[in-house]
């Protein structure tokens, strides 16, 4: 009876889907409603602008022809020109109104000219017959040989503009109202989906014989099992929190790091595109994109390694080599760097060790960047090989400040920077030691990093 009260009972799952059903349905009006309002009102302010930007780039080509004409000849060519371009699109009007007649244009009405006898500017003109206002921009020419001084009006007709606002608002509703439809009836029909592995629970216990359990369902011989249900449950839920947490930590360290170089190219280009520029300062604009987009590329490029990484990707194409080698090599692609800082390198020690060549280099170069970044001019980095009991550890230490304790198991982790022990920190994006951490693993290593003695030393520990 006791079972029967508990899981016979189709009628209740239909209605936990109906109220699951009818919460999406809820989120999903209050997402559509706070994302179409938000969306709403950006598209609003942005055409509420487009009437102005449009008369400002009108004006900016008008205003030096209608100063450059002084006399009555020279005027008749501007009316030409102005007569020319209302007729190419209706929305525009031009209306030039001064003492003399001879240099008026538009034959402005008295309404007109008592609004352009208002501060120069952008306002709102209402028009008889009109549904919509004009936008005009009201603008003081001075006088100028024989034409006298004139104030010289261009309206553009906001119909346009608040018709698409409107069908604009019609879209956002009705999409919004789909939407909630939509997300209502696949509510649904998941939380129809979702509520069957309950079904089969149900039928699993009406098949319990009371011989098994003594002829009755009593929770506490079902408790041991919950409890490793949920202890197992929870397990799950621990490692995919962990690694929720580090994806989480991922996404806005990289986030972080797009964002600074996307600025500066967003900015770059609508300073540049702002208004007509010299070739040379477009070729300089340029120039200074390539630079971010390099830098965006090399992140993106490090970011992918790592996650590679992150997948369990081991080196496969290992072969022999001489760490002492190794180093020198890498020493030969740094020496312009090595110079430009006047620093030295001195290693010592060898060993081999098979390893993956590219990758080791690349750990190498990291390492010593990283070397190099923190030792001043003048002084010495040493590079230590040593072979101990089946394992090679290349050390690379340099001469510098201290690193507080609390920050050396960190400094390996990605984006991670020690900003008031490390004066050269913004100087990369912050994943050199995380490349190098996951090298060492790829090959079966370690890192570490270790700071006292007036010098910090970061290593690698591979198996031999």
């Amino acid at each position: 009876c006791w079972s029967g009260a508990v899981f016979k009972r189709p009628a209740a799952l239909n209605s936990i889907a109906m109220r699951l059903s009818a919460m999406f349905a809820l989120v999903a009006l209050l997402v559509f409603v706070l994302i179409g309002g938000a969306l709403y009102q950006q598209v609003d302010k942005s055409i509420g602008r487009l009437p102005e930007a449009e008369l400002d780039a009108r004006y900016s080509v008008l205003e030096s022809s209608i100063n450059r004409y002084g006399n009555a000849e020279h005027w008749a060519k501007m009316s030409t020109k102005l007569k020319l371009l209302s007729e190419e699109d209706k929305r525009i009007r031009f209306w030039a109104i001064s003492s003399d007649p001879a240099y008026e244009y538009g034959n402005p009405e008295a309404a007109v000219r008592k609004f352009a006898q208002g501060p120069v500017g952008v306002r709102d003109l209402r028009l008889p017959g009109q549904a919509y206002p004009f936008k005009v921009l009201i603008s003081e020419i001075p006088a100028k040989e024989q034409r006298p001084a004139l104030r010289f009006l261009i309206a553009i007709d906001t119909q346009t503009f608040r018709q698409t606002q409107h069908h604009l608002l019609l879209a956002l509703i009705s999409l919004a109202t789909i939407g909630v439809l939509l997300a209502s009836l696949l509510g649904y029909w998941v939380a129809h989906i979702g509520l069957k592995p309950l079904i089969k629970l149900s039928e699993e216990a009406q098949k319990l014989a009371p011989p098994r359990l003594s002829g009755r369902l009593h929770l506490a011989p079902l408790a041991p099992e919950l409890d490793q249900l949920v202890s197992a449950f929870n397990s799950t839920l621990d490692r995919v929190e962990q690694a929720w947490t580090r994806l989480e930590s991922f996404n806005a360290d990289v986030a972080h790091e797009l964002r600074s170089p996307l600025t500066n190219l967003i900015g770059q280009t609508q300073v540049a595109l702002t208004r007509g520029r010299s070739a040379e300062h477009y070729f300089e604009v340029l120039q200074s994109n390539l630079e971010e987009l390099e830098r965006l590329r090399s992140i993106i490029n490090d970011m992918l390694f790592l996650a590679s990484a992150d997948q369990g990707s081991k080196a496969s194409k290992l072969s022999s080599a001489s760490l002492a080698d190794e180093v020198a090599t890498t020493l030969e692609y740094l020496e312009f760097i090595l110079e430009d800082a006047r620093v030295v390198v001195r290693v010592s020690g060898d060993a081999r060790v098979n390893i993956e060549k590219p990758h080791l280099r690349r750990a190498l170069i990291n390492l010593l960047n990283n070397a190099v970044q923190h030792t001043e001019a003048g002084q010495t980095i040493e590079v230590s090989i040593e072979q101990n009991s089946g394992r090679a550890i290349i050390s690379i230490s340099n001469p510098g400040l201290p690193i507080a304790a609390e920050h050396l198991p960190r400094l390996f982790e990605r984006f991670y920077r020690v900003d008031a022990a490390r004066h050269n920190s913004g100087a990369n994006h912050g994943l050199g030691l995380a490349i190098v951490k996951a090298i060492a693993q790829m090959h079966g290593g370690e890192v570490f990093v270790h700071s006292d003695g007036g010098r910090n030393t970061f290593g690698l520990d591979l198996p031999a």
